[in-house]
């Protein structure tokens, strides 16, 4: 394996000294903002809307200005690895703009979810980044339940998005997603998705659906790491999942699209 020009672990950046080894402590105090995408042999998948996102979101929390952070995303964007699985993660701090370099975890292909609708935890729920450990407190939950993720619904008990993904359903022949409305993460993943539907004509519509109204429906988490996943079992619930009919071609139309990270 090609060994990537910084190695695993937490990387600081300056404009003066680049990228430097920071220490993981609480001295650049709380994540203001965070952003992560796979990284497969050298291919990526939507790398300038994360850009965008995160450039966008370390503004609304007065972070450095944008030309800075332009600067730091072309210096670390070189320091990727060109080959094997990874999971980067781009972060904001008071202190510090920085990049944490991560191998990919397993991929999953498939999900299984805890049915009792989790109130949601988030202060910032349209930032990714301050709201991480409270939504891995929830993945742990999940976890006890004999579940890899829970979904997240509002005071009313509508779906918003499920703990580390957002979430998708198919009612007939419509692609379903929650509201832009709603306090959900604008996703990446799901604006490429929705993108292929405009496409190809496939029927968009945003509905307000309680967990219990995702009974029998084929229904999707979809993220920057795993892409999609359909939803093969509930725990702790009644609920039915649907066989997966359309996500095996969607699957397989995102890892078509990943594209080279630009050249050094």
């Amino acid at each position: 394996m090609t060994e990537p020009a910084v190695a695993e672990g937490l990387w600081g950046w300056s404009p003066a000294a680049g990228l430097r080894p920071v220490e993981e402590a609480g001295t650049a105090g709380p994540l203001l903002v965070a952003d992560s995408w796979l990284v497969r042999d050298g291919r990526v998948r939507g790398l300038d809307r994360h850009r965008e996102r995160f450039v966008r979101s370390c503004g609304e929390c007065g972070g450095p200005p944008s030309y800075r952070l332009l600067q730091f995303w072309e210096v670390m964007t070189d320091a990727l690895p060109r080959s094997g699985e990874w999971f980067p993660r781009v972060e904001l701090t008071p202190r510090h703009v920085r990049l944490r370099l991560r191998h990919a975890p397993p991929l999953g292909s498939e999900v299984r979810v805890w049915a009792a609708g989790q109130s949601d935890p988030r202060t910032v729920p349209r930032r990714k980044g301050p709201d991480l450990d409270a939504l891995a407190r929830v993945r742990r939950r999940a976890s006890d339940e004999g579940a890899q993720e829970a979904v997240l619904v509002a005071p009313s008990g509508i779906v918003l998005e499920a703990a580390t993904s957002s979430v998708l359903w198919w009612e007939d022949d419509t692609l379903c997603l929650p509201s832009p409305q709603l306090p959900v993460l604008p996703g990446v993943t799901v604006a490429l998705i929705q993108e292929r539907a405009r496409r190809e004509g496939t029927r968009i519509a945003h509905r307000e659906r309680t967990v219990a109204e995702l009974d029998g429906r084929e229904v999707w988490l979809v993220n920057a790491l795993h892409g999609i996943r359909p939803v093969t079992g509930w725990a702790g619930g009644p609920l039915q999942a649907a066989p997966p009919v359309r996500a095996p071609e969607w699957r397989a139309w995102l890892d078509d699209i990943m594209e080279p990270l630009p050249e050094k």
